[in-house]
């Protein structure tokens, strides 16, 4: 078979005849929408990407490969030679400048400061393809294919999120689809004449991880309806002791739970079980005046936990809401190497930007070796493995060989709960979801396809771009990262990726703020999320809330909670015309 890790990037996706990988039925999607002379639809802003020489059929997989190591060359010295005519904003040369010295970040954590798998030159290559454009005249280069050869060209419909992605080898598409099954499987209390899917709770808060992410897509707050399923409260205290503040700073642990309630509020229990409590919202609708004089009505949340089954809280108990957030694109997320996203980290604003992104310093699940955070809202999670194993857990209630409790977030105070029968089979396994169950459920959560980019190359689409990148966002939304070369996954190994996100902490103002520690990141503290896919929301999950709890109504809303260190690109675009708030609205539809 073709190697698939031998292009930055894996071809573009949009020249049949260019790609390895690519499973027959995306390529004829790609192929049945090609006009005249253009490579690709135009909405898909493909530049000049098939004047690569084709091999001869005769030459085999070997002359493919060679083709694609020539092609690589060739594509690398284009682009540099593109982006070399450019003269840099100011701006964007600040933000390239901090790809310098990422040893910094890392002291005491060990954390590598280059990429080790590249060569000086690669690392050259790699520094000019993913530098900030200074050109909005037309797209970019493989703009379009957002996730590099693993983007999904399938047409736009509510399964948007949930295509293979598009380069992963035909043996392998079998465990994509245990997985999927394995993510839509209903679990059920024990005991149960369906040993196998036993084991649900005794608390929880979802049957299945498809009950939070419906679609793949963004979860969403209740809306006044009984059940908040993909959204729930986290629950924890700060630290009380030096010993508790050393065991936070070591990343042995990352907050402290309420003493009966646990780390979040079960509010479903199986038969014979109360429930732990009820979330509640109310609203406060506040008016924001944007420069031109139009106004837009905020939405600020205020949460409560109600009918608690176990007694109160403790008093420094605090609660945070969460909604379930998308999931493609995160094998390539866990692919982009460390010293990358370290290099965009500026702890103590040493540029003076007032943007001090800081890393998110935590332990790798299965090893306990110190790795970075960049999965779940704070980036609690290093791997897509943790965040599957941290939601079997707390979310469902089931034990996986890197949580093996069975009895889910049960605490020593609810006895009841931790009397009651789990699923463990010991014909199947130590665990409720041993561990071949883990890890199909992590392939398919690895390989769930971002989609391609629509309209790319339209002039409200660049527009749009140029806005947001004049208006400081990708100073923290960061547009491209290549992924990288040794990745254990062939399908994410060595991919040019537009995720915009730096998935570093960031301090988002009083307006976001929960109060809330989690790990190194504070109360005031979030990860930057990636803004791939985010135009598809209403498509894919039928709504358009956004942001950690869902209180943005829309994205206007999404960018006026914007604070603290992102307050400057927030007032620039309050500031902006109606025309040009619109026309950044697009490029954001777009993604």
């Amino acid at each position: 078979m073709p190697s698939i890790a031998s292009l930055i990037p894996v071809a573009s996706g949009l020249c049949p005849g260019d790609v390895t990988g690519i499973q027959p039925r995306r390529v004829r999607a790609v192929n049945d929408s090609i006009k005249g002379e253009s490579c690709a639809p135009k909405d898909l802003g493909a530049l000049d990407s098939c004047d690569i020489p084709r091999v001869k059929p005769e030459e085999g997989n070997e002359g493919v490969e060679r083709e694609a190591r020539v092609s690589t060359v060739e594509l690398a010295a284009r682009v540099h030679r593109l982006i070399s005519r450019f003269r840099l904003s100011l701006r964007v040369a600040g933000y390239a400048a901090l790809a310098v010295a990422p040893a910094t970040i890392a002291t005491g954590f060990d954390l590598p400061p280059k990429s080790a798998d590249l060569s000086e030159t690669d690392l050259k290559r790699v520094a000019d393809v993913t530098r900030p454009t200074a050109d909005f005249s037309k797209a970019e280069q493989y703009e379009a294919m957002q996730a590099g050869g693993a983007t999904s060209v399938d047409p736009v419909t509510e399964d948007s999120f949930s295509h293979i992605s598009a380069n992963i080898p035909f043996e392998e598409e079998q465990n994509f689809k245990l997985g999927n099954a394995l993510f839509r499987k209903l679990w059920v209390s024990s005991p149960s004449s369906t040993q196998a899917s036993d084991g649900l709770g005794p608390l929880f808060n979802a049957r299945s991880c498809m009950s939070c992410h419906v679609n793949d897509g963004r979860g969403k707050p209740p809306e006044g309806g009984p059940s908040a399923v993909s959204m729930f409260l986290r629950l924890s205290r700060a630290a009380r002791t030096p010993e508790e503040e050393k065991a936070i700073a070591s990343a042995d642990i990352l907050n402290f739970p309420d003493p009966v309630y646990g780390h979040q509020l079960q509010d479903l229990a199986v038969p014979g079980l109360a429930a732990e409590g009820r979330m509640t919202i109310r609203y406060d609708e506040q008016t924001v005046t944007l420069g031109d004089g139009e106004t837009v009505s905020l939405r600020r949340p205020h949460y409560a936990a109600t009918k608690l089954a176990y007694g109160p809280l403790d008093a420094s108990t605090t609660i945070s809401a969460r909604v379930a957030p998308a999931m493609i694109g995160l094998g390539l997320i866990e692919a982009i190497p460390e010293a990358d996203i370290l290099a965009h980290a500026d702890p103590d604003d040493a540029n003076g930007d007032g943007i001090s992104g800081k890393a998110a310093i935590v332990r790798d699940h299965r090893s306990g070796e110190i790795a970075l955070g960049r999965f779940g809202w704070k980036a609690q999670n290093a791997t897509v493995r943790d965040q599957n194993a941290d939601a079997f857990a707390n979310d469902i209630g089931i034990s996986t060989p890197d949580h093996p409790k069975a009895h889910g977030d049960c605490t020593k105070a609810e006895e009841k709960c931790l009397a009651m029968p789990t699923g463990v089979q010991k014909r199947l396994g130590e665990e409720e979801a041993p561990g071949p169950i883990l890890d199909l459920v992590t392939f398919y959560s690895e390989n769930l396809a971002v989609p391609a980019r629509r309209k790319a190359s339209f002039p409200e689409t660049l527009k749009g771009k140029r806005i947001f990148y004049e208006t400081g966002c990708v100073s923290c939304h960061v547009p491209k990262f290549v992924t990288r070369r040794d990745s254990p996954e062939k399908a994410q190994s060595f991919q040019l990726i537009w995720p915009y996100s730096d998935f570093l902490l960031h301090d988002m103002g009083d307006g976001l703020a929960d109060g809330q520690q989690v790990g190194l990141a504070s109360g005031r503290e979030w990860r930057t999320p990636p803004l791939w896919g985010i135009g598809l929301t209403r498509t894919v999950s039928g709504h358009s809330f956004f942001l950690h709890d869902g209180r943005a109504r829309d994205l206007t809303e999404a960018v006026l909670w914007h604070g603290g260190e992102a307050e400057k690109a927030r007032n620039a675009f309050s500031a902006l015309s109606k025309d040009d708030r619109a026309a950044l609205i697009t490029f954001l539809e777009s993604l």
